[in-house]
């Protein structure tokens, strides 16, 4: 039995050994096939569902603008939260649309490093506003939506409030939230507030919320994905001359101006 079995074992080490020696021959497409990373399919990617959802609530929003179910839903809303909240008003929304830049440059004032320098963070945040706040004109221009507290003013869809608080909100993900996640859920929590408070407050239904918030973080995505290609069309070293400075406006106003080094001359000797 002891013979058996060790001439069992010796024939197996000897299969092993001739298999290791044995070489392996792949063919070229097994190859390329290996080398090349797998290929996410198109509506697995994640960039395809966050363009997608948004946009998708922006064009609800703007459906809902004629007699349908989406206008039926807005109104069931609109009457169930002013039945709750019959005298809520506040003028807290104004301002808490800025809190989380607010809150970005505090960070950078503390000396804290996020994903890009103060001053790409400007030109950005300048760019995702102005972004922003176009799409949001051009929607008010041609959707005509009347404010459920003024039936004469027009101007109610999409929310530009909300739109300007969930584009900070994602700056401020994008610049610390990554490493600092509970910055990104304080930023996100105040921008949903804002947008509440535009319903309680009665200037706007919740299908312009929704579109508001979609097209801020449409907005500020956009730019914050395209700028680092745009960056790299202006002049080189450009961003060590450019200076950021707070401005201060009388009226209360503050601000920041944003300032350019000129190049300096070289100068010359003058010959005698």
């Amino acid at each position: 039995m002891r013979i058996a079995l060790v001439a069992l074992a010796l024939s197996g080490m000897t299969a092993a050994r001739g298999l290791a020696q044995t070489p392996i021959h792949l063919s070229a497409d097994t190859l390329a096939s290996l080398s090349q990373p797998a290929r996410v399919p198109f509506l697995k990617r994640p960039v395809v569902w966050r363009t997608a959802i948004p946009v998708v609530f922006v064009g609800l929003g703007y459906l809902s603008r004629n007699e349908n179910v989406l206008d039926e839903m807005k109104e069931v809303v609109h009457e169930e939260t002013h039945e709750h909240f019959p005298h809520f008003h506040t003028s807290l929304d104004n301002y808490s649309r800025h809190a989380p830049v607010w809150a970005a440059y505090g960070l950078y004032a503390l000396g804290m490093h996020g994903q890009r320098g103060v001053v790409p963070f400007t030109a950005i945040y300048g760019l995702s506003h102005a972004l922003s706040s176009g799409v949001v004109s051009g929607l008010k221009h041609v959707g005509g939506t009347r404010r459920p507290d003024d039936p004469a003013d027009f101007s109610s869809f999409p929310s530009a409030h909300t739109a300007e608080a969930f584009m900070t909100a994602t700056l401020l993900y994008e610049q610390f939230g990554h490493t600092r996640p509970w910055l990104a859920a304080g930023g996100y929590t105040v921008a949903a507030a804002t947008g509440a408070m535009r319903m309680l407050n009665n200037r706007h239904w919740i299908t312009d919320v929704v579109a508001g918030a979609s097209i801020g973080f449409l907005s500020a995505e956009t730019v914050w994905r395209l700028y680092p290609a745009a960056a790299r069309l202006l002049p080189g070293h450009l961003e060590e001359k450019l200076l950021l400075m707070p401005t201060y406006v009388p009226g209360g106003a503050v601000g920041f101006t944003l300032a350019v080094k000129p190049q300096e001359r070289p100068a010359y000797s003058k010959r005698r």
